[in-house]
C-alpha cells in the first residue's frame, strides 16, 4: 500500500499524486492519501515534508516523488513477501 500524505493546495502533492497513481496502477498495488491537516499528529510530523511518500506505513521519501525509486521500493517489498 502507497500512501501520500499532503494537504489542500499543494503543488507538490499533485505532482506526487500524478506518480503515484501511474506507479500502483502499473504495479497493480492500492494507494491511498491522507490529508495532513485533518490530524494534528500527521501536522506535527509532517508539515515541512509533504509531499511524503509512505510504502506500508514505512516513510519512503518526501517533498518530491522520484518515479523510479517508487517503482524499485514496491518491486523490492513485493519480492520480498
Amino acid at each position: 500500500m502507497i500512501t501520500l500524505l499532503g494537504k489542500p493546495g499543494c503543488h507538490l502533492c499533485d505532482d506526487a499524486r500524478a506518480v503515484i497513481e501511474r506507479v500502483a496502477r502499473d504495479l497493480d498495488v492500492p494507494w491511498e492519501e491522507r490529508d495532513i491537516t485533518r490530524s494534528e499528529r500527521d501536522t506535527e510530523l509532517y508539515w515541512e515534508q509533504i509531499p511524503v511518500t509512505l510504502i506500508n506505513g514505512v516513510q519512503h521519501d518526501f517533498w518530491r516523488v522520484d518515479e523510479q525509486r517508487l517503482r524499485d521500493a514496491v518491486r523490492a517489498l513485493r519480492s520480498s513477501l
